[in-house]
């Protein structure tokens, strides 16, 4: 089973807010099909809507201090081995479940990192994907599945975690 960190960066943006919602709503196909066991938000500051969103959701809510790691700070508050990094507005695209759950099941100790491919990306976020490809990755990024000891341990990774790419993407909501 996985655990799902949502990162909202900006939580006074009610669009954000709404964003969040349809992720979370992505996310119980995982939990009915047994893959996800449960979800985290975390934000640097906590809001009555973010509050009632995690509330209503059974997520767990937490707020990092300012200039924390806020994967590591959700890794913290995850129950699971591994961690879905996403970001709100971030929807699995169809054969999310199969592809991560055969990911976690089959990955050798050595693999710490997937990736799915985020094709709404910003150009310089889908160059330096692409160049983590080949030098290893530092930290997470939103669309990862990384181990949870890993992120408990701090960043960055060292040494740079080799990335395998995922047969799945990440669609925006």
């Amino acid at each position: 089973m996985i655990s799902g960190l949502i990162h909202v960066a900006r939580s006074s943006d009610p669009a954000a807010i709404e964003c969040l919602a349809d992720t979370l709503s992505a996310l119980v196909a995982g939990v009915a099909a047994g893959l996800v066991g449960d979800a985290v938000i975390v934000t640097a500051e906590a809001c009555p809507a973010l509050e009632t969103v995690a509330e209503g959701s059974g997520a767990t809510l937490v707020v990092c201090p300012p200039g924390a790691n806020p994967w590591g700070a959700g890794a913290k508050a995850a129950r699971r081995e591994w961690l879905l990094c996403l970001e709100p507005g971030d929807i699995p695209a169809e054969g999310w479940i199969r592809s991560l759950d055969r990911f976690v099941g089959t990955a050798r100790p050595d693999i710490a990192l997937g990736r799915m491919r985020r094709a709404h990306a910003a150009l310089p976020d889908r160059i330096a994907a692409r160049g983590e490809r080949v030098v290893g990755a530092r930290g997470p990024r939103a669309g990862d599945v990384v181990r949870r000891a890993l992120l408990l341990a701090g960043l960055p990774f060292s040494p740079r975690l080799t990335v395998r790419m995922l047969s799945v993407r990440l669609d925006r909501a």
